[in-house]
Order: structure tokens, then C-alpha cells, then sequence
């Protein structure tokens, strides 16, 4: 039975993107797994692959089509023998929340807590017909998502009965109709400009932006920390270094300076979800990375058990990736806490925006040469640079952001002790 290939949703925040590529033709065979396009999301551009096996019957978007919505169909895939005149009309997207849909599709199995069930959508017919619940069945296809060959000989348990709707609550109070491009545009007759679409990646800074400025209450703390022992520090480790090709910047040192502090003051390495907090184990430090149209901010997982040379060289791979939009979505999702340095820019210091669920961002100015007293009660030249840790008070309080801005500044200016 012909089966449509749906846009897939490739990330969580994505809603469309663009088939960049298709590496199969009509009339080719295909078995699961086997890669059958390069789709464009609003970070990277990543491999789309096969569920099932059959025939590539019709491709329905042709390469290098922008802004096809999540669960469009884009191709047509048959049973061995199939003819293509047998494959279903296209029919328009579903809503990108909604799972995966083939002709006559069954609806998407939630499982128990409510998660989305991910199958074929051959799968989803074949356990329609058969009255089986896909949340019973164990998945074999790519990222543990159910095919055909799971539900064919399955003896899960009869689907559940659906819940009861939920009583309808009060809507809420209509939000502001957001400005027009046309009457802004107006603002501006007869002056000459350049319009630039939106990308999927600009568009999704721009409602994560908005989402955390208008939901998150940010409350900033500021201190100063002194880098001359850290850069004497970082001089006589890259010289010994130097045979092994490892060269570490002072932002490896800030990485490992947070990871350590995250983990002396633990109630601050945390995150906010929704009705609640949680509270994680490991120091999964995110680190801002600007690319062409916009940023990512990759993820240092483990970040307090690396050493600052390991720390380094994944830090370099991943920039490299990010830049190339060759990061994987675990790759850039996740982490309680993050580091934008805008220092390298020659910014001395900036307030940064938090980065949903994140609990705290801490935004890194430049090192400056400036006269400080020293404890002796003298003047004398320091390299000072100056740090903004932006907290969400949900998360972390004041004085607990506080404690943790400390640990971090401990760390940095006594470098060593980091090794320990």
C-alpha cells in the first residue's frame, strides 16, 4: 500500500525548513535507514532517513524548496509491484504538533505520561488495525522509532481508552496585535532600504528572544575579577602544551572556572520547568557561538570531570560545526547554564539574555588594563574584566546567584587550584 513520506520534524522548535537535497529518485528502492534527503531546520542541515523499505513512487517537493511546513508530504513510497499511479493526492500539511500521517492514518499513540509515540506511518495503520498500543511497543528503527516490522507480529495490549476531554478553562486575555511590516514600512516611504526575509533560525531567536524577555524576571549581578595570575597561568601551560597541538584560550578556563562552580554551589545548577525546578547533577555548560544570521550555543556536557585540554579541543570541534550548521540537535539543546563572551569583541561588559530553561547565563566582557589598590593599600596595574550574571529568579535567588558569581571568580583567579 503506497505510503507518503511527511516533512519530518527534525528539532522541537522546528515548524518548517527547506529540502536542500534529495539523494534518492524516483523509481529507487529503499530499505530503512537508508538516507533519503538533506533538510534544512532553523539550525543545521541534517539527514533525513527511510522508516520503511519500498519504492520512491513520486517525489512531491523538489530540492531546494523553502518553507515546507512539518508533516507536508513530500514523496510517495510503494510496496514492491506497486504502480505510481496508485499513490494517494497530496494532501495539505497537518499541524506540526500532530505525528506523522500516511493515507487513512491512524492517530498518534501517546504514552503513558503523555510523551509523542514515534512511528512509521505504515506502522501506525498496521497497529490501528490490529487495535494495538504503540506505547507497549518497543521501537527498532532509527532513534528507537516504530516500523512496520515491530507492530507485524507484536502482542502488546489493546489500546487504552481515550481519557475524557478535559472541561474547557477561561481563555485568556488577548495579547497585542503585533506591528505590520506594512505599516512600518510606511514609516519609511520614500527612503532607500533593503528588505530581508527572515531565515527559520532568525525567526526562532526572535520568538526565544521575546519568550524569555517577556516570561523570564532577569535580575543582574556584577563583579570584577582580576586576570593576571589566570594569563601567566595559561602562557606556562601552552608552552608545555605546545608539542601536543593544544593551544587553551582564557574562555576554556571561564568554561571550567563555571563547570566547578556550578558544582560547589549545586542549587544553582538549575533549571526551570514550568511547575517546577530541577535541579541537575552534572555541569552542562553552553557556550554562544555567533555563525552567519544568528548563534548557537552548543553544549559542554560533563563539563567539571574534563580536563581544560579536552574542554578545549571539543569547544573548537564544536564552534567549527556550529559554524558550518553541522550540529546535531543534542548537540546544541540542553544544559542548565551558559556563556556568552563578547570580550574577544572588545566588549568590556553587556547584560545577556537567558537561554529557556536555563537558570543563569553569564556574560564575559574584555580583560583591561586598569589601576586597582592592591592589598597592601597601593596602586598598581591590573588586567581586570568584567563579568554580568544574568539569573532567573524563578530558579536562583539573589544571594545564591551571589554565591555561585563568587566561585566563579574564585576560580579564575586562582587557576591552578582548578587542576586539583
Amino acid at each position: 500500500m503506497a505510503v507518503e513520506i511527511l516533512m519530518p520534524a527534525l528539532s522541537p522548535t522546528m515548524e518548517e525548513g527547506t529540502l536542500a537535497k534529495w539523494l534518492v529518485k524516483e523509481g529507487d528502492s529503499v530499505s530503512s535507514g537508508d538516507i533519503l534527503a538533506e533538510i534544512e531546520t532553523d539550525k543545521a542541515t541534517m539527514e533525513f532517513e527511510a522508516v520503511d523499505d519500498g519504492i520512491v513512487g513520486k517525489i512531491l517537493v523538489a530540492e531546494g524548496t523553502a518553507g515546507v511546513k512539518v508533516n507536508t508530504p513530500i514523496a510517495v513510497l510503494l510496496e514492491e509491484g506497486e504502480s505510481a499511479d496508485a499513490a494517494p493526492a497530496p494532501k495539505a500539511a497537518a499541524p506540526a504538533a500532530a505525528p506523522a500521517a500516511a493515507a487513512s492514518p491512524a492517530p498518534a499513540a501517546p504514552k503513558a505520561d503523555g510523551a509523542r509515540v514515534f512511528a512509521s506511518p505504515l506502522a501506525r495503520r498496521i497497529a490501528a488495525d490490529k487495535g494495538l498500543d504503540l506505547a507497549s511497543i518497543k521501537g527498532s528503527g532509527p532513534h528507537g522509532r516504530i516500523v512496520k516490522a515491530d507492530v507485524e507480529g507484536s502482542t502488546a495490549a489493546p489500546k487504552a481508552a481515550a481519557p475524557a476531554p478535559a472541561a474547557p478553562v477561561a481563555s485568556a486575555p488577548a495579547a497585542p496585535a503585533p506591528v505590520s511590516a506594512s505599516s512600518v514600512a510606511k514609516l519609511y516611504e520614500g527612503r532607500a532600504y533593503t528588505e530581508m526575509p527572515l531565515d527559520g533560525m532568525r525567526k526562532t531567536i526572535a520568538a526565544r528572544l521575546t519568550e524569555a524577555k517577556q516570561t523570564i524576571p532577569h535580575f543582574y549581578l556584577r563583579r570584577e575579577v582580576r586576570l593576571d595570575a589566570l594569563m601567566a597561568f595559561r602562557a606556562e601551560l601552552n608552552s608545555k602544551l605546545e608539542a601536543r597541538g593544544v593551544k587553551l584560550s582564557v574562555n576554556d578556563f571561564i568554561i571550567k572556572a563555571c563547570a566547578l562552580a556550578l558544582q560547589a554551589v549545586p542549587d544553582a545548577n538549575a533549571v526551570w520547568a514550568g511547575d517546577r525546578v530541577l535541579k541537575m547533577k552534572a555541569s552542562d555548560v553552553a557556550v554562544a557561538v555567533a555563525i552567519e544570521g544568528g548563534l548557537f550555543t552548543p553544549v559542554l556536557f560533563d563539563a567539571e570531570a574534563k580536563s581544560l585540554s579536552k574542554l578545549s579541543n571539543e569547544m573548537k570541534d564544536l564552534a567549527k560545526r556550529a559554524r558550518d550548521r553541522k550540529l546535531a540537535p543534542h548537540e546544541y539543546q540542553g544544559g542548565s547554564f551558559a556563556i556568552s563572551n563578547l570580550g574577544m569583541m572588545g566588549i568590556e561588559n553587556f547584560d545577556a539574555v537567558i537561554n529557556p530553561p536555563h537558570g543563569a547565563i553569564l556574560a564575559v566582557g574584555a580583560g583591561v588594563k586598569k589601576p586597582v589598590v592592591n592589598a597592601a593599600g597601593e596602586i598598581e596595574v591590573a588586567t581586570m574584566m568584567s563579568m554580568t550574571l544574568s539569573v532567573d529568579h524563578r530558579v536562583i535567588d539573589g544571594a545564591l546567584g551571589a554565591e555561585l558569581l563568587a566561585a566563579i571568580v574564585e576560580n579564575l583567579e586562582n587557576p591552578i587550584a582548578m587542576l586539583a
